[in-house]
Parts: C-alpha cells; structure tokens; sequence
C-alpha cells in the first residue's frame, strides 16, 4: 500500500475471520497484515502464526524469547493492508471471540467461505505491497544487474534489506532465463552422474588391481571398500568449501567505488539476499554449477590417483546436490518443531535477516565453529 493511499479499515469481525493457511491475517497494534504468503517462509514454522491469527502479536514481536530485527520488521510492512477499526462491532465481540475460538480448534483449512469473504480474500489489498518504485534507490521497472554498482556505499545496506518480490537481472530474455532454474534440475542433472561414478568406482576397486605407493618399493592395495570412506572424505571437503564460498566469496564486501565489483558481488548472492525466497533463484543452474563442478575435478584428479581422485569427487559431487537441496527447503519448507532441519531453517532465516556476517554454514553449523561464525542460539516460541 503506497504510503499516499487512504488506509482501508477492518472490523475486528473481518479480522477474525481470516485465520486458515489460505488468508491469515494479524495484527500489530492497530495496523493488519495479510502474512498468507509468508506462512511457509516462517523459520518458527507456520503453525505459529496460525495459532495467532486475527490477533496482536505485538508481544511476539517484540520478544521474549525472540525479539524480530529490523529487517523483518521491515519485511513485515510489505504485508500490511490497513487499519484496524476498533470502533466498529462493539456489540459484536462476543461473535468475534467464538470466531477465533473456532480458528484455533480445528486444523480444516478454512470455515464456511461465504461470496463476501471470497471477494475479500481476492481484492488487490490482500496481496503484498510492491516496493516503492518511486522512492527505492534502483528502478525495479528495469534489470538492476547494471543499476546496484551505481549504489556506492549505500549498496552493503541496500542489499541487505530483504524484499519479497522477483528479481530481473537482465533485459535480455536468454541472459535472464540462464539465471534462473527449478529446484528439481539439481538432482536430475547430477544424481546420474553420482550413481554412475559410484559404480564405476567401486567395481574398478573390486578388481584388486589399485595401489597407493608409499616408498619406491612398498604400496598398499585399496581395498573396494575403501571406496566409501574417499566418497565421505569428497562430502566433507564439500561442506568446507560450501562454507569457505559462501563466507569469503558470496559474502565479500566490494568496495564501495569498484562498480564492477559490487555488480559481480550482487550477481553472485547479493540478489538472493535481496529476494531471499525468489523461488527461481534458490538453486544453481547446472550451467552455472559445472563451472565449480569442473574445477573441484581438476584439482582433485591433479592431486591425487585418478580413481582416488574420481571416488572423492563423487563423494563431493553428491555433498553439493544436498546442500542445493537443503538449502531450498529451508527457505520453502516447513519442518517438523524440534527436528534437525527445523533449527537448521530458523539458523538460515536469522543469517538472511539478522546476522549477514555469520552462520554460513547451510547443511550445517560444523564450520562456523571453528572459524567463531556461529549466531548466537535463539530459542522460538512454541
């Protein structure tokens, strides 16, 4: 809602009926948010909104046990829709009340959806406000590719005020469309590759024929199975340079007057931190990825026996299929509260909205704790 616009005022009975994964709306203080589309993106899961939904949640807000940063405070605003009317249905509170009693005690998506709230749920204000074309620092009506190096010193702080819309990178569809894949390319591209150098592997280490040298007249024979053991060491490797390429790569601070650096900083990672649930840009094309793909297969092969080299690399090849993965369900999946990839969802959405410069980690925590990166533990509400 542009800030010119006449806000539009809901009854606490319009309010209240909003409370299904379909339109959920909450309020703080007296201004109403439709927070519907950020249901699943919720690092506390969705089930906690829910529960509050048609209510205050001025308190949680706030904290305690988790008190929101201003970058979701401001992620916030792109929900709001108006204003709550509390002077309307004074005598109709008691409706209100068994409305969201009903809200809280049933899981069916939605109640009896009369024309009216269906006309409701489908005008333009119940979708997220846009950003402010007129008062943002790019042009979003054109590619920002060759915009953001033109922010200077105002770029680091720009890139990290997160907005929930699409990014064009490019005028030029085919340019466009190279930066861009559906999450399920990952595995059908490189899982193929895995399965057949995980074959390939280990029948040629189950014909006994591999050895290592270790002095001009002593070698060891490699067993087949040792083959598991160099795929675990290829994973590891993996998830240190997963976190070595996210720390001091993606998240390398440009120089404020270098523009090319600041728009190869911003086509790398920047735009995802821009559009963190850009769901087009979660992953990275296979186009892309064989780059790296290819370089981390070079180094190895030029390192180490070439079977060796081929079993670690497979090892490695599968570590960056789950870390794409992963790293797509945490920002658009909803896990289970008190699992693993629960805590690791709402570790992520903290880096994205709080702590830019740490939890780097994405399958994990393992590597910012040596390195002293680990964001500071921080307990939701359940």
């Amino acid at each position: 809602m542009s800030p010119s616009t006449s806000p539009r005022f809901f009854t606490e009975r319009e309010v209240a009926r909003h409370c299904s994964k379909d339109s959920c709306w909450v309020l703080i203080g007296t201004r109403v948010y439709d927070v519907t589309a950020f249901l699943r993106m919720h690092p506390g899961g969705e089930a906690l909104i829910l529960r509050r939904s048609g209510k205050d949640v001025s308190r949680e807000m706030e904290g305690p046990p988790h008190r929101h940063s201003e970058n979701a405070r401001r992620w916030m605003e792109q929900y709001y829709i108006g204003e709550l009317d509390r002077d309307s249905d004074s005598d109709d509170l008691q409706t209100v009340r068994e409305r969201r009693n009903a809200c809280e005690q049933t899981e069916e998506k939605t109640a009896v959806v009369t024309p009216e709230v269906k006309e409701e749920e489908e005008a333009p204000h119940n979708r997220c406000s846009p950003v402010d074309l007129d008062k943002d620092l790019v042009d979003w009506r054109k590619p920002l590719a060759w915009q953001v190096g033109h922010l200077g010193e105002k770029y680091d702080a720009w890139v990290h005020q997160p907005v929930d819309r699409p990014i064009r990178l490019f005028g030029n569809p085919f340019m466009e469309a190279s930066t861009k894949t559906s999450w399920y390319w990952v595995p059908v591209v490189w899982l193929p590759i895995v399965f057949y150098l995980s074959w390939y592997c280990y029948t040629y280490l189950a014909k006994g024929i591999t050895r290592i040298a270790i002095t001009s007249d002593f070698s060891v024979l490699v067993h087949k199975y040792s083959f598991l053991v160099f795929f675990l060491l290829g994973w590891f490797l993996w998830s240190f340079i997963e976190y070595c390429i996210h720390r001091f790569v993606f998240h390398m601070k440009p120089p404020a007057h270098n523009y090319y650096l600041i728009t190869l900083h911003f086509l790398l990672h920047g735009q995802h931190h821009k559009s963190p649930f850009d769901g087009s840009r979660l992953v990275f094309p296979p186009g892309l990825a064989s780059l790296v793909v290819g370089t981390f297969y070079t180094i190895l092969c030029s390192l180490l026996p070439e079977i060796i080299a081929i079993s670690v690399f497979t090892g490695g090849l599968c570590g960056y299929v789950v870390y794409d993965m992963i790293h797509y369900y945490l920002h658009y999946g909803s896990p289970k509260k008190g699992s693993y990839m629960y805590s690791l969802k709402a570790y992520h959405v903290k880096h994205h909205f709080e702590h830019q410069r740490a939890g780097f980690g994405i399958t994990s925590k393992f590597w910012d704790r040596p390195f002293h990166t680990v964001i500071p533990d921080e307990k939701f509400e359940s």
